[in-house]
């Protein structure tokens, strides 16, 4: 179905939406897969120095399959898990199961880019050389904290349905909560892992997805002690440029202003970029927002105030912003900014610049910061996979899929098909459920797919009791949506996980 009525990609196609290179369908990846196909997995064992502890673990890349109605396989999920070896009592060792997002992406991002035990060394901020990428040890990998599970679901990476199911069977909202689901409640079975405490993250889409799970694992009786949720997006109201919402042009507001402000490109650059953005929010959240709820109510003099205030905050043009009714679209933004450079910014992460064949176009060709990670995320993982994990598979690994981006069913159970989708409520039935339930939020200032002022209006739009605000922690770090490719993000995201790893001991 077309996203909400709309025709538009959802945002997050973040990765898809800022890469049709990356996105075109595969045919090669068609494959007929059928119930006979057995399980595999390949077990290694590895060592691992992380902060001040040796860490020896195992670790498992293998797929599991996922029964149908019939109790016949309907998928094969492929995972890799790393469990610390030597640990005595599991019931106290953490365990945290994780993915990205897309919808359409395997995990490779949080896996390669900063959890898992090996990562991908990159230069900051710019278009890398070319191969061969680096592969190093992850100094900063929750593994001395928590086991990890990475699931690539249906249509990623390895994983593909079995039998006479497809894999647009679990391309949806509630689709591929319940198959996530059913892959965590099995492989927690398996590895006798019920009574450890459990985690849930994802990334972008990835934390609509870990939102929905805590609701759904709470409806079948398993109660996790944490979400972790890195470039937040769980109420696409704020993300969606359709005409007629004018929350998106407020929630984007900031992050324009910090991309202005990491570029120099403000008529007064001030010295500190937190007090910046505090007065950014003020105007956004106040003055804006009231300007563009009079709508063609609105004076003209008020309008030019508005205008002014809004040029000195993302270093546009007066005028400009005049005539785009002081609604500026994303897109238009990142061609604009730096247009008399003849650059774009990104999408992903802001702070990166790139190139177009039309410097007075309206929109980007790429988006540098998607172009800039991944050839050497792909080519990582499946050098990694291959060599060190010793899984053997000559199909494509499928980083991104723009088939299942776009093909994705948004049209949750109950929701008569009208709005936008939603699942801060799911995040607030699990909470009100669970008070002893914590929320970890990873924000980035520099982030124009899922902006940190839109996650701090859904977070304070929740309505749960008062008391259980507390356990939402919101941190933020200098850089974009993968905030962990920015060297002293990925020391702060691992200090901060860790921190609140170790406060989920009931």
């Amino acid at each position: 179905m077309k996203w909400m009525m709309t025709g538009m990609l959802p945002l997050f196609a973040a990765l898809v939406l800022a890469t049709p290179a990356a996105a075109q369908d595969n045919p090669a990846k068609e494959k007929s897969a059928t119930v006979d196909e057995i399980e595999q997995s390949s077990v290694t064992r590895h060592s691992i120095r992380v902060g001040d502890q040796t860490v020896n673990y195992q670790a498992t890349a293998g797929t599991l399959h996922l029964p149908g109605e019939d109790e016949e396989p309907d998928a094969s999920v492929f995972y890799i898990a790393y469990t610390r070896e030597g640990v005595g009592n599991l019931d106290n060792r953490p365990v945290m199961f994780t993915f990205n997002g897309g919808p359409g992406s395997s995990s490779v991002w949080l896996h390669m880019g900063t959890f898992g035990p090996r990562r991908v060394d990159m230069d900051d901020g710019v278009q890398n050389d070319a191969a061969p990428y680096k592969l190093v040890d992850n100094a900063f990998s929750l593994l001395d904290v928590t086991d990890l599970v990475f699931i690539d679901p249906v249509g990623t990476g390895y994983s593909h349905a079995l039998g006479d199911a497809e894999d647009k069977d679990f391309h949806g909202v509630d689709q591929d909560v319940e198959a996530v689901g059913d892959f965590i409640r099995l492989w927690v079975t398996r590895n006798q892992r019920w009574n450890s405490p459990k985690l849930v993250g994802g990334e972008s889409y990835g934390t609509t997805r870990t939102a929905g799970l805590a609701a759904h694992l709470q409806q079948r009786g398993m109660y996790v002690n944490g979400l972790v949720l890195v470039s937040s997006i769980l109420n696409f109201q704020t993300a969606r440029f359709d005409t007629g919402n004018d929350l998106p042009y407020i929630m984007f507001l900031p992050t324009y202003a910090a991309t202005a402000w990491y570029h120099d490109q403000l008529p007064e650059r001030p010295e500190s970029l937190e007090a910046f953005l505090d007065s950014v929010r003020e105007f956004a959240a106040g003055p804006y927002a009231t300007a563009l709820m009079k709508g063609d109510q609105l004076g003209q003099a008020e309008a030019e105030v508005i205008a002014e205030q809004l040029a000195a905050f993302t270093g546009l043009d007066k005028d400009y912003l005049l005539q785009t009714n002081l609604r500026l679209h994303i897109f238009r933004f990142t061609k604009e900014l730096l247009r008399d450079e003849r650059r774009s910014v990104g999408r992903l992460d802001s702070r990166f610049k790139g190139m177009d064949r039309d410097a007075a176009g309206e929109s980007f060709d790429h988006d540098p910061s998607m172009t800039a990670i991944m050839g050497p995320y792909t080519a990582a993982l499946n050098h990694y996979v291959r060599t060190e994990l010793e899984f053997q598979d000559d199909a494509e690994y499928e980083i991104l899929s723009g088939k299942v981006n776009r093909n994705w069913d948004w049209m949750r159970e109950g929701s008569r098909g009208v709005g936008y989708v939603n699942v801060a409520e799911d995040l607030r039935e699990a909470m009100a459920r669970d008070p002893n339930l914590k929320v970890f939020v990873a924000n980035g200032y520099y982030d124009l797919a899922t902006p940190f002022f839109a996650t701090e209006y859904t977070m304070d739009h929740l309505q749960i009791e008062p008391e259980v605000k507390p356990n939402i922690t919101l941190e933020y770090y200098e850089a974009g949506h993968m905030m962990y490719i920015h060297p002293d993000s990925l020391v702060k995201l691992k200090q901060d996980l860790a921190g609140f790893v170790s406060s989920l001991n009931r």
